[in-house]
């Protein structure tokens, strides 16, 4: 395997360096940097020519310049050097500094909507693969290629309208008027009933249930004015734990794992005392405490589950885990949520929280939960978009690997010993049929990082996809390399990667490796 790792990266570091030097030869020869020089009636005009020509050494061959930057680049393999040297923009400011603002730029905006992503959409394919050829599937294939087809400038536009300026103004008075209500709730009872299958009786009886409850919720939400002044509290918090607890115990470890059930249980119990005793502390919370905060409560909820017991420790262990971490997600939200009036009147947002543009409010001030609330108001719809149009392939892929799985002798095998439905689905399908999805995981991270594009042009975000535009635009190789050389390094990297995880979901492919 060690003899398999250096002959790819070998090949990888040579593969770089080809294609790092025909990128770097195309940017440029693509244009002439001067020619806006060229064009203006400047009396300085010979000056500033001369200039630039200085800052981009453009009185030496494209093919030297390139060595000369492969120069400066190869410190950049000196770990804690300091002297990493990728050149300078036309503004002068070096691609090193320019780079480490893009990437926290661009990482901020994308990295939660590919997660998300990904994890909705394999879960809906592995549904969807379940429930083949029913009116849930039909849909869901429907509604992901639908969105997939649509041109991402278009999708963020009616979001910027609808899911920006259209919530603001609704956010000045938020009153839901109950015909509204009623049809909000009659369409969630609807996608219940196609998504639960089953009898027709069961069917009615889930999406009347999900029908009241929607339209009382939301007709509740429009007499308080939830959407001013929202917030979960202890009782919200206790009933959707135990409703978690069931549904990670059901996926985890199976209901007839009581031990496992009641560890889930236990750590809702713990979370609902915890989220009294935590408020003051959360009252000076800053970014380091809520990641400890978060590795303890994931640590408590495994010690419970380890001291739990059963006949299979490991499953309490990562049902209780799991669930606490959970938990401790919506004790995050509603503190979050207790925030949200200071956000909203904050002389800087005027009530309209939902951005359109930027990375950030200018000059706002305020606590962590603030500046917090700020950031993620900003990403709300990059995030919505970006999930929307990648959802599809995650979704179609999921369900054909689970279908060709689903089918092989092993699995037909497996349900002959016995073995409930969750353990055949989740235990020994799901494992093989993530082979192909970390394939595209692998390539998809390597997109992320070089930046979306579009979305950061629709939404004004000055990230990766923003540097690398701008370097073509003004003919300036620097820029252009210094994106090139950051997703090229990370594709190859999360393509050995893959290569790895195979070795690890599939023996058979450590075995020939």
């Amino acid at each position: 395997m060690v003899t398999y790792i250096v002959r790819r990266l070998i090949t990888a570091a040579l593969i770089l360096l080809g294609a790092s030097f025909l990128v770097y030869l195309l940017t440029a020869s693509s244009g002439d940097p001067l020619e806006e020089f060229r064009a203006s009636s400047a009396a300085n005009k010979q000056q500033l020519m001369d200039s630039r020509s200085q800052l981009l050494d453009l009185d030496t061959p494209a093919p030297l310049r390139y060595f000369k930057w492969l120069g400066g680049a190869a410190k950049c393999l000196v770990p804690f050097g300091g002297s990493c040297d990728l050149g300078k923009n036309i503004a002068g400011q070096p691609i090193t500094e320019a780079l480490g603002f893009a990437l926290v730029q661009t990482l901020t905006l994308v990295t939660g909507a590919t997660v998300l992503a990904i994890l909705i959409g394999i879960a809906l394919g592995i549904i969807t693969a379940l429930r083949q050829y029913s009116a849930l599937d039909y849909g869901v294939t429907f509604m992901a290629f639908l969105f997939f087809s649509l041109p991402i400038f278009w999708v963020a536009v009616l979001l910027k309208e609808y899911g920006a300026i259209g919530f603001n103004d609704f956010l000045r008075n938020p009153e839901i008027p109950l015909p509204a209500a009623l049809g909000i709730g009659a369409i969630a009872g609807v996608i219940v009933a196609v998504a639960v299958g089953g009898a027709a009786r069961r069917r009615l009886v889930s999406g009347g249930i999900v029908f009241l409850a929607a339209s009382l919720i939301l007709i509740y939400f429009s007499v308080v004015q939830w959407f001013r002044n929202p917030g979960l509290g202890p009782v919200v918090i206790a009933i959707a734990g135990v409703g978690l607890a069931f549904a990670v115990t059901v996926l985890v470890a199976g209901l007839k794992n009581k031990r496992a059930l009641q560890s889930a249980l236990i750590v809702v119990a713990l979370g609902v005392v915890a989220y009294f005793a935590v408020q003051p502390l959360l009252n000076e919370a800053t970014a380091l405490m809520i990641v400890l905060l978060g590795i303890a409560t994931i640590g408590v909820g495994v010690a419970t589950g380890y001291l739990m017991g059963g006949y299979d420790r490991g499953q309490s262990m990562r049902a209780a885990g799991i669930t606490s971490f959970l938990v401790g997600g919506l004790i995050l939200m509603d503190r979050f949520m207790q925030a949200w009036p200071n956000y909203f009147n904050n002389s800087r947002v005027r009530g309209r929280p939902i951005a359109t543009i930027g990375a950030g409010t200018p000059n706002i001030q305020g606590d962590f939960w603030v500046l917090s609330l700020d950031t993620f108001t900003h990403l709300i719809l990059p995030t919505m978009a970006l999930i929307l149009v990648s959802l599809a392939s995650y979704t179609r892929f999921t369900r054909s690997s689970m279908l060709e799985i689903m089918n092989m002798d092993y699995i037909r095998t497996a349900r002959a010993k016995g073995l409930s439905e969750r353990s055949v689905v989740m235990g020994h399908a799901f494992r093989n049929a993530l082979i192909p999805i970390a394939t595209i995981v692998a390539f998809d991270i390597g997109a992320l990082i070089g930046g979306a594009v579009i979305t950061e042009t629709v939404f004004s975000v000055r990230g990766m996809g923003f540097l690398f535009l701008d370097g073509i635009v003004h003919t300036d190789p620097n820029p252009v390399m210094g994106v090139f050389v950051c997703v090229a390094v990370t594709a190859m990297v999360f393509n050995l990667i893959a290569d790895l995880a195979y070795s690890a979901l599939d023996p058979r492919v450590r075995i020939k490796a």
